[in-house]
């Protein structure tokens, strides 16, 4: 290795444009590894949720739906005693 090889390896710039490439490529994998396990997870919903053959399975989605509704209904009527 040269002095000169030596001295832009070692130059501010350099340096920092090496942080933020592993920075970015960091980000990068942690986005993949958070959009693949966001897909598994919907992959799941859906398939408890959805026929094989693509029909909604109501005997499922229904009992999730009201207590979707309970749930959103406890939260509003929290929500408005304390604002009493």
């Amino acid at each position: 290795m040269t002095l000169d090889e030596i001295g832009v390896r070692l130059h501010p710039s350099t340096i920092v444009g090496e942080a933020k490439a592993k920075a970015a490529q960091a980000v990068d994998r942690t986005a993949g590894r958070a959009y693949v396990a966001a897909h598994r997870v919907l992959s799941d919903v859906r398939a408890q949720l959805v026929s094989e053959d693509g029909a909604p399975r109501l005997e499922r989605i229904i009992p999730v739906a009201v207590i979707g509704v309970a749930v959103v209904g406890l939260l509003a009527l929290g929500s408005k005693r304390r604002r009493d």
